[in-house]
């Protein structure tokens, strides 16, 4: 038989996550929309794995509280220096929701890899307050080209974006009645690298067939470019509801679609109340805000004052729901 006693374990090799070293934790940093691309540097401490090799330093920045679950990386380094310009660092919190002129707490961490057959290694989670300034953010688009808006590849309105910068993208599309129902998705304005879905089965091909919907309406669509996939929702039809509305808050009044501007509208008799924006007739498709601003089951919209009014709803912006009321 064989003795056991004499096993020995595997030595454990302690390892030593790099940390960020400078700006320290607490440090607040306001950001200046006079010098977007001022290089704001971040020192990092050396990471041990306990064996020698090439160590790569990635800083990591998230949102305080979201525990990196969609993390940002601001760049790579094998030295203990990471630079980012103010204005890659101000786009990414306001796209994820920070507001401009108001300090946020954001959250960042060095991921420390080495060429080597071991795994990454994390430092600790060191908190900044950090200032964005207001921008417009320019996310990254694909074109989504079809019979409904003329087979227009470079046609600005009819975009999807990437809010998070992960080349997955998103937005609405609006199917018109009477068409063919067909469309592509373009990486860029032209027709250079176009993808259809020749087996209709939600994947991307290169050049493929047109990928083809049956019905009209407003779909939401999510094109994920790297794993060349996506999806439709079902078709939305959309209008208003409410006591100020000709339906009251039983039906909606349909609106239409303007293709030129890529926005629902409908002109229409108002009185003084309150309404919504809801799809086919379910409550659980409903837009309520103020100020030209929507949010999922938010509040009704004011009408102030009876009268003839143009209501405009646009998706145009993934993340952001916007309406216009103008009295005619």
């Amino acid at each position: 038989m064989w003795a056991c006693d004499n096993y020995e374990m595997p030595p454990i090799i302690p390892q030593t996550g790099s940390t960020l070293a400078n700006p320290t934790s607490g440090s607040s940093l306001v950001l200046s929309a006079d010098n977007p691309e001022e290089l704001i540097p971040f020192t990092v401490t050396a990471a041990d794995f306990g064996m020698t090799g090439t160590v790569t330093y990635s800083l990591e920045m998230d949102l305080a509280g979201a525990n990196f679950a969609n993390p940002v990386t601001l760049g790579s380094t094998t030295s203990n220096i990471i630079e980012a310009t103010a204005e890659v660092i101000n786009d990414e919190l306001l796209s994820k929701g920070a507001m401009f002129d108001n300090p946020v707490d954001v959250d960042f961490r060095v991921r420390s890899s080495i060429n080597q057959p071991l795994s990454p290694i994390y430092g600790e989670t060191v908190t900044l307050s950090i200032t964005p300034y207001n921008s417009v953010v320019e996310f990254p688009v694909i074109y989504v080209p079809g019979d409904y808006q003329g087979w227009n590849p470079g046609n600005e309105m009819t975009v999807l974006k990437s809010v998070n910068f992960d080349d997955v993208y998103e937005g609405y599309v609006h199917i018109l009645p009477g068409g063919t129902g067909e469309f592509k998705v373009n990486e860029t304005n032209n027709w250079d690298v176009n993808y259809g879905d020749s087996g209709a089965d939600g994947t991307l091909d290169r050049d493929g067939d047109n990928i083809k919907v049956t019905e009209s309406g407003t779909f939401f669509m999510k094109v994920d470019l790297g794993a060349k996939t996506y999806t439709l929702s079902e078709p939305l039809y959309w209008g208003i509801i409410g006591d100020a509305t000709e339906g009251g808050w039983d039906s909606e009044t349909k609106m239409k679609f303007d293709r030129d501007q890529n926005v629902l509208t409908i002109t229409t008799d108002l009185k003084a109340g309150e309404m919504k924006f809801r799809a086919n007739q379910d409550w659980g498709f409903n837009y309520g805000g103020s100020n030209g601003e929507l949010t999922a089951d938010g509040p009704n919209i004011a009408v102030a004052e009876a009268g003839n009014y143009t209501v405009t709803l646009d998706f145009r912006t993934p993340g952001e729901v916007k309406y216009t009321m103008t009295k005619n």
